[in-house]
């Protein structure tokens, strides 16, 4: 089997669930992907960060890789080890403690930094991160997205002038749900 129908198939034995569920955007759906599932599962972290590396730009080209918290985390992490890049981790909003940041980790104004989020829909969610890092004087250069549900979000991360790939795409998850 070839290694990224191996990387489907894990991912949908561990995290392709059937019902009724409701996305982050609102809207209804009738599978749900438990991002929470694939990514604690470390055979399948690793086969992901790999991937996710392969796709990166050039090294020479971004200073540290940024994850939305909470999800994108250990991915981010994974990857960074892999690649041997510096992370951060960019709240949703500043936090109201300790040191109030929007992001956390070390960093310098006017870094490149190449985002990793785990899954999109509407885009909504990463883009708002992207806005976080720019706020802090940081440039995204590029987006990487385990999952793309296949609801808008590349049409709308490459309207706001971002570059995106996705490893997995919500027809390779539902090929194999139609096979089962």
């Amino acid at each position: 089997m070839h290694a990224h129908q191996t990387l489907v198939t894990a991912i949908y034995e561990v995290a392709y669930l059937t019902g009724s569920f409701e996305t982050r955007s609102g809207k209804k759906t009738s599978f749900y992907i438990d991002k929470y599932r694939f990514s604690s599962d470390p055979t399948i972290l690793a086969r992901i960060a790999e991937r996710i590396a392969a796709l990166l730009p050039n090294p020479s080209t971004y200073d540290r890789i940024a994850a939305p918290e909470l999800g994108a985390v250990s991915i981010a992490t994974a990857v960074s080890l892999l690649v041997k890049k510096p992370f951060i981790i960019v709240r949703k909003s500043d936090k109201a403690y300790g040191t109030q940041r929007s992001i956390e980790g070390v960093y310098t104004e006017n870094e490149r930094v190449v985002m990793i989020e785990d899954v999109i829909t509407t885009g909504g969610a990463v883009l708002n991160a992207c806005a976080i890092l720019q706020n802090n004087r940081l440039t995204p250069i590029h987006i990487v997205a385990v999952i793309n549900r296949e609801e808008g979000a590349i049409e709308s991360i490459q309207t706001a002038g971002y570059s995106i790939d996705s490893v997995v795409s919500a027809n390779d998850l539902h090929e194999i749900a139609r096979q089962v």
